[in-house]
Order: C-alpha cells, then sequence, then structure tokens
C-alpha cells in the first residue's frame, strides 16, 4: 500500500537525514546539474530528473516522500516554444502567454507532489507574484519593505508614459516587462524634456518591429524609437519604477544580489557595470564584497543591513525554499532598497556561504540541500497536525 500524504517521508528521519529527490528542470540547465550535484556531494540519493519538455506534456508522477525542486524552465528552445509561442527564444515578445503558461503548469506540479505525499520547492502562489514584477511590488511595499515607487495605474504605450511620468515628475524610469526576467524587456529610461530622451537597454528592434534580447547593450535617443520600443513591450504588460541613483564601486554602478536559503541570508554578490543593468551576461561583473561592506561602514551601516532587508523580502515567500533578493543601494551606501524578487536567483557558480551564515563553504546548491531535511520534518509535523483537526474517514457513532 502506497503511504499517505501524512505518512513519514521514507529515508527522510531528523533533520539532517537522507533525502530522496526529484527535480523538474532541463537537464541540460546548469541549475540542475550543479543542484544534482549537491546532492550527491551531501550523501543522498541521485535525484530524479523530470525534464519540463515531459512535464509540460504531463507524463511525470511523484512519490510520497520526496522533496520536489522546481526548477527554471530556462535553456531550453522547446521548452521556451511550448511557454511563450515563439519561433525564436531570443524574442522579447511573448512574456505574457509565458507567465501564463508556466504559472499553470507550477501549480499543476506542485498540486500533484502533494496529492502523491511529496514536498514541493516552492509555492505556486509566491511563484506567480516573483514572476509579476507588479503583483510583487505590490506585496513587498504592502509588508513595509522598501522599494523604488512605482507608476500606479495600466501604461498602454509610450504615450501613456510619457504623460504618467510627466504628471508625476518623475524624469528618469525603470520601464520593465512584467514578465520578464534577466533584463529581458528591461529600459532605462530619461526624458529631459518635449524629444529629448534618451533609452539604454539590451533590446534590439528590428526593421519590422520585432524585438530580440540581445546581449549588447544599446542607446535609443529619438522619441520615435523609444516610442516604437515601448509600444512593442506594452501589450504584454509594463511595470514602471522611478530609477534610483545606485551606489558606485571602482566607478561602476552596483547592487547586490542575495540568496536566502529557508529564510536566512546564506550568500550575496557584488553585481557592477558601466551600464545601469548590471546583470553578469551583459557585461556586469562580479564586484568586491569586503570593498562594498567597507563602503557601507564609513557610511555608518553594515552589511547586515542590506542583508535583513534581503530577508525581510524573501519573508513575503514564506512558501519558497530559496530566493534571489536584488538590494539597490543608494549613492553613498547609506539606504538600501529591494529591486526584485527572484524565484530562480541562485546561479552563482563557486560562491560560498557567507560568515555565520550557517552556509560556510557551501555553495547555493547545497546550502538548500542542506536545508531540506528540517523542511520535510516541518512539513510532516504540519500535515500530521492537519490530519488531526480534520479527519477523515471516521466512523459514525
Amino acid at each position: 500500500m502506497s503511504p499517505s500524504p501524512s505518512s513519514p517521508p521514507r529515508n527522510a528521519g531528523p533533520a539532517g537525514g537522507t533525502v530522496r529527490f526529484a527535480v523538474v528542470g532541463n537537464p541540460e540547465n546548469r541549475r540542475t546539474t550543479l543542484f544534482a550535484d549537491a546532492v550527491r556531494a551531501a550523501g543522498h540519493p541521485a535525484p530524479r530528473v523530470l525534464p519540463w519538455r515531459q512535464v509540460l506534456d504531463g507524463g511525470y508522477g511523484f512519490e510520497a516522500g520526496e522533496f520536489v525542486r522546481i526548477d527554471s524552465p530556462g535553456e531550453n528552445a522547446d521548452v521556451d516554444r511550448l511557454l511563450r509561442g515563439a519561433g525564436d527564444p531570443a524574442r522579447v515578445e511573448g512574456s505574457a502567454l509565458w507567465y501564463r503558461r508556466f504559472t499553470a503548469a507550477v501549480r499543476e506540479v506542485a498540486d500533484a507532489a502533494r496529492r502523491a505525499g511529496a514536498v514541493p520547492s516552492a509555492d505556486p502562489e509566491d511563484v506567480a507574484v516573483m514572476f509579476d514584477k507588479r503583483r510583487c511590488h505590490a506585496r513587498l511595499a504592502a509588508a513595509g519593505v522598501p522599494v523604488p515607487p512605482a507608476l500606479s495605474g495600466a501604461v498602454d504605450g509610450w504615450a501613456d508614459l510619457r504623460d504618467g511620468l510627466r504628471d508625476a515628475g518623475v524624469p528618469r524610469a525603470f520601464v520593465k516587462a512584467a514578465h520578464g526576467s534577466s533584463a529581458s524587456g528591461v529600459v532605462a529610461l530619461a526624458v529631459a524634456g518635449p524629444g529629448r530622451v534618451r533609452a539604454t537597454t539590451s533590446v534590439e528592434t528590428t526593421q519590422d518591429g520585432r524585438l530580440f534580447n540581445s546581449l549588447r547593450v544599446r542607446h535609443y535617443t529619438t522619441e520615435p524609437q523609444v516610442a516604437a520600443l515601448v509600444d512593442a513591450l506594452a501589450p504584454d504588460g509594463l511595470h514602471i519604477e522611478r530609477w534610483l541613483p545606485k551606489a558606485s564601486l571602482g566607478g561602476r554602478a552596483a547592487d547586490l544580489r542575495v540568496v536566502v536559503v529557508a529564510g536566512r541570508a546564506t550568500h550575496a554578490v557584488v553585481r557592477t557595470s558601466r551600464h545601469p543593468m548590471t546583470n553578469l551576461h551583459l557585461g556586469g561583473a562580479r564586484g568586491d564584497l569586503g570593498a562594498a561592506r567597507a563602503a557601507i561602514r564609513a557610511a555608518g551601516g553594515a552589511l547586515d543591513d542590506a542583508l535583513h532587508l534581503a530577508e525581510r523580502a524573501a519573508a513575503c515567500f514564506p512558501g519558497t525554499l530559496c530566493v534571489g533578493v536584488d538590494v539597490l543601494p543608494a549613492t553613498g551606501w547609506r539606504r538600501f532598497a529591494v529591486g526584485e524578487v527572484n524565484a530562480f536567483g541562485d546561479l552563482l557558480p563557486r560562491l560560498t556561504g557567507l560568515p555565520g551564515s550557517g552556509a560556510e563553504g557551501l555553495d547555493t546548491y547545497a546550502a538548500q540541500v542542506a536545508a531540506v531535511p528540517a523542511v520535510m520534518e516541518r512539513e510532516h509535523a504540519r500535515r500530521k497536525e492537519q490530519d488531526r483537526e480534520n479527519p477523515v474517514g471516521t466512523a459514525d457513532a
């Protein structure tokens, strides 16, 4: 007889015991392979890998007692085509369709895991909010987490955006595709007056108006160019934030990616760039965390201020084991805000844990693997309590 959802997970004894893992991911994706390496290195059986292509076709199942890591569907053209509906994975358009299909798939996976008595790594509603920049911003703001001020209401195109920025007195803004990731559809926009605009972005616009992600950051400096770009991005939804001037490190704009595992900030990296976007694939580079720590200390603060802020942001997504929080230091390193919370923000190869974090010597994946047994125990206890409060199959007296 198969174990019930409330039965103790096999091989998941006390915290630190052996756990059986399943990973929903693309086998060739670095996240999936690095996580599998961490599972084996910790002495657990090698995880079952369920390819997203197979999962989207409905060909998957889970076992009682498994911990199911829901991983990124990225780095696979076939999977992207199924989710986005576009023939070229470099296309920017289609993010709204991608969002609807992906979040629906995550809900189905999490529901199937729970029905089988397995434990998913992420709550579907958490994922849905993190992948909608408008909803994520609103959730953080409602929790008192400092975020850049944002325009309210829908933006249907350039005319709406131009008028909204003027009415709000915002000359510089980040225009973000609501469901984009990895800087896809992000535009750093400066408006100095009628016809005086400058848009910095990695989006390449073709002569026929299609949009493609590029590894080269470029500038659009005429209003017709910027209008065409914004009008093409708008149908998938836009989120508009005030452009907060960032602190600098070595003459380059800087921010922090903080990985939070099971509620605790375990890893942090400084990202620096000559451009407003600090993403490493766009020419950004890892900075010196020690230099950032010293700059914060010189401003009268402590790196812990940024780490605690990341933990506050992560606490807004309590059903998800691990998130990556983008912390924006203001000019002078005196204040911090949260730019984004990323469901798959843990790809920081060779980065080991912060001193005092409990993840010293562990990369981001090993830190998550180490946290799983305690998560499994808590979930098992929760399900037992739920069964006691809601017994089923009790005979009538």
